[in-house]
This record gives structure tokens, C-alpha cells and sequence, in this order.
């Protein structure tokens, strides 16, 4: 089972793949797309990371 720092680390590395792919994509769509979706695991993963911190929502 992964742990839950693992899983927001995992987050946001798939977070930063979706972003450069987003960047190389020609269709404004297709951009907009992966870059909102980039954003929603970002912010996932920062609220899961805050969780195991102790630390509050910003």
C-alpha cells in the first residue's frame, strides 16, 4: 500500500507530467484540458500533503 506522502508526491509528479504535455500540445483544447487537470491534481495533492502535516488549508 502506498503511503500517503508517497501518493501526494506521486500526485504531483503526474501533476508536472500532465503540464509539460499540456505545453507541447498544438490544439487549445487539448491544452486547456491537461493544464486543468495538472491544476486539480496539484491542489489535491497539497491538501492530502497538508493533511499529514497537521498543517491547515490555505
Amino acid at each position: 500500500m502506498t503511503s500517503e506522502p508517497d501518493r501526494a508526491r506521486q500526485m504531483r509528479a503526474k501533476a508536472e507530467e500532465l503540464q509539460e504535455r499540456a505545453e507541447r500540445v498544438g490544439d487549445p483544447a487539448e491544452h486547456r484540458r491537461l493544464s486543468e487537470k495538472a491544476r486539480r491534481l496539484r491542489e489535491q495533492s497539497d491538501k492530502e500533503s497538508g493533511q499529514n502535516t497537521g498543517r491547515p488549508d490555505l
